[in-house]
């Protein structure tokens, strides 16, 4: 383990032992960055309260871009402090990767939880749909004004991803140019390689805050409905 580094543990989650890995940013200097638990902040620590006294692993890039340790450890630091956490869109895991690589991913989240990949938020109206078949007025604001609710939820949620994502493209595309000006063919290829990643992610968002759009918009319909007959 070196400055830089990106390394986890592995903690207990629901009381069952070894289902999932804490990840922080290894500081060289026997500190640790990372999301700290149960204060979901981004806090410095010693490397004992990162670990708990259990093993402790690097994860290992053996193909890709990686930031040199130097900037790893800045970029951990230049969040020091946020309370963002979220258990699918930016937990530890996201945290480090990002530091790291500069893409915000975990990977232990797709594959414990496969169906968010495939959530076609869209269709999240139908159920609701049919549930106001024959509901009286009263009870169909509750589950339309539920519905608003939970849209507010998940909009919450994608609509900063989105505009990071619409950030990260205008970055790498900077550090592209500059790599080419310097002659450096070979990271320009790399940076441009994160603007498509990018690019692809913010396509997917914009995608999913259309359809989360459109749903807001025949749940107020509803509503206003529903209110007139009440």
């Amino acid at each position: 383990m070196a400055r830089g580094d990106q390394i986890y543990v592995y903690r207990e989650f629901m009381n069952l032992k070894g289902v999932y890995q804490h990840h922080g940013i290894d500081c060289g200097d026997g500190t640790v960055i990372h999301y700290r638990k149960p204060s979901e902040i981004v806090e410095k620590t010693s490397f004992e309260t990162f670990s708990r006294n259990n093993p402790v692993y690097v994860v290992q890039y053996t193909n890709g871009f990686c930031f040199i340790p130097d900037v790893v450890v800045s970029r951990a630091e230049s969040r020091l402090a946020e309370q963002k956490y979220n258990l699918l869109f930016n937990n530890c895991e996201h945290f480090a990767t990002w530091c790291k690589t500069g893409i915000s991913e975990s990977l232990q989240i797709k594959d414990f939880i496969p169906i968010i990949a495939h959530l076609k938020t869209v269709g999240l109206y139908d159920p609701l749909k049919e549930a106001l078949v024959g509901a009286d007025p009263s009870n169909a604001r509750t589950l339309l004004q539920g519905a608003l609710a939970d849209i507010k939820v998940v909009w919450d949620d994608l609509q900063p991803q989105y505009k990071t994502a619409l950030k990260e493209i205008d970055s790498w595309n900077k550090v592209a140019t500059e790599a080419l000006k310097q002659n450096r063919v070979d990271l320009a290829q790399k940076a441009l390689e994160r603007k498509v990643y990018y690019k692809k992610q913010a396509n997917k968002l914009k995608d999913e805050l259309d359809q989360l759009a459109i749903m807001a918009e025949k749940v107020i319909k509803d509503l206003l409905i529903a209110n007139k007959i009440g």
